[in-house]
């Protein structure tokens, strides 16, 4: 639907939202915006929060079955460094 179809039928793209659908408006061909209703963007960000701790946990999980090298790959001196810099980040936050 593009922009103008939108703005002369307001009401009526409304209606079709509360009734479950979702409006893609255009502008010259292109999405430029999609009308929903919030109860779907809460779904959305859900599933996708949801989604990201799965991964989350799977990554964890593969961690914790990880061996350790028998050698540091970063030296003493260059782990104070980067706690360092994480430290003076958060600082500035």
């Amino acid at each position: 639907m593009s922009v103008s179809e939108a703005r002369a039928a307001l009401p009526e793209v409304l209606d079709r939202v509360t009734a479950g659908e979702e409006v893609t408006i255009t502008r010259h061909g292109r999405a430029v915006a999609v009308v929903v209703r919030p109860d779907s963007i809460r779904v959305r960000r859900a599933d996708r929060a949801l989604g990201d701790a799965e991964r989350l946990r799977e990554l964890l999980a593969s961690g914790r079955l990880a061996r350790l090298a028998d050698t540091p790959d970063v030296s003493i001196e260059r782990a104070d460094e980067l706690v360092a810099e994480v430290a003076a980040s958060r600082r500035a936050r």
